[in-house]
């Protein structure tokens, strides 16, 4: 069971625990913070939601600790299911999108501050076995995007690989999140719906939904 605590704690290599340590120098754990109460393990979260997208409360901060291994798939290109099925904000609803997902400037209010996401990142390539190396093409992407009421929790936080060279952490990923948040907003297209899309599969979920053929 995961006491909840004012820090993300992640065990490191060095103490040989089952979660990833986000490091600074040395080998302990990082204080993150500000950090809000960390949330179930993905582990639990799969166990109680069937392994779906969880619905966690809406915060500004990183919440929840990796699992010690993770396994991108399709080539890298989506995240491992059982450590990222994705986490939205129970504050975003289809009820809330005007004063939320659709107010301009809204997703800055949500957003983890770097002094956060920056050692998040570290521990998530940790888990997912990516080289430090590539960190300057690599995003730490909100799997659901925060214009979609995704959350800061590391059940929907992964080291996501850009797919356009030359384009530092640019990715085409980012384009279909745009049209699928300009789509819900115009009333095209249920909030859930774009959500769900994105959860089983971001390269079909235009498709899914019905804006491309």
């Amino acid at each position: 069971m995961i006491t909840p605590s004012r820090r993300l704690r992640v065990s490191s290599i060095c103490a040989g625990l089952a979660v990833v340590a986000i490091l600074t120098a040395g080998c302990g754990p990082a204080r993150l913070p500000d950090a809000t109460s960390a949330s179930p393990s993905p582990a639990a979260a799969s166990a109680s939601t069937g392994g779906g997208v969880v619905t966690v409360p809406a915060s500004s901060h990183v919440t929840g600790v990796y699992p010690a291994r993770c396994r991108a798939v399709d080539g890298g290109r989506r995240p491992d299911p059982s450590c990222t099925p994705g986490a939205v904000q129970a504050t975003v609803t289809q009820a809330t999108i005007r004063s939320t997902i659709c107010r301009h400037g809204w997703t800055a209010t949500v957003r983890a501050p770097e002094t956060e996401t920056g050692k998040v990142k570290k521990a998530a390539m940790l888990a997912y076995g990516d080289p430090a190396g590539t960190s300057s093409t690599t995003e730490l992407d909100h799997f659901l995007p925060l214009e979609l009421g995704g959350a800061n929790d590391v059940r929907n936080l992964w080291p996501e690989p850009s797919d356009e060279p030359g384009r530092g952490v640019q990715n085409s990923k980012d384009q279909v999140e745009d049209h699928l948040n300009a789509a819900v907003c115009r009333g095209q297209v249920g909030l859930v719906a774009a959500q769900q899309a994105i959860a089983a599969d971001w390269t079909t979920a235009e498709r899914t939904v019905g804006l491309v053929r």
